[in-house]
């Protein structure tokens, strides 16, 4: 499980609310998300399970993104709203609101894996 630069929390401390302003994301963009009706997304003790775990989820990956920029959380935060031509030419934040956030978090965990590889791969002897 990555740090939690975001400050999300964990499980019985998450703080669904945080990941939705983070991300900038209105409550039909959280509807769309956990497949649930705009009038139960809530940030309380009532919030839906389709809705915090979907957030969970969310903020795992950004933890995840955070920890690549040294835990930096303006960097991260920025990454995920900027466009990215890798993605197509839309932003991370985009594609969690939009649907293909599975696409996205296969290209972070692919992306992280490649880095990985490259670090721990011998070089040749000149």
């Amino acid at each position: 499980m990555p740090k939690d630069a975001f400050q999300f929390g964990y499980r019985t401390q998450f703080d669904a609310r945080k990941v939705s302003e983070a991300l900038r994301l209105k409550k039909e963009d959280v509807s769309h998300l956990a497949s649930v009706s705009v009038k139960s997304v809530r940030y309380d003790d009532a919030n839906p399970e389709q809705v915090r775990g979907r957030l969970a989820e969310i903020a795992n990956t950004m933890n995840l993104v955070a920890s690549t920029f040294a835990g930096d959380v303006a960097k991260a935060a920025t990454w995920f709203l900027t466009r990215n031509p890798m993605l197509g030419d839309v932003s991370s934040r985009d594609m969690i609101r939009l649907g293909p956030y599975e696409r996205l978090r296969r290209f972070i965990i692919d992306a992280l894996r490649e880095r990985d590889t490259q670090r721990y791969e011998p070089t040749e002897a000149a």
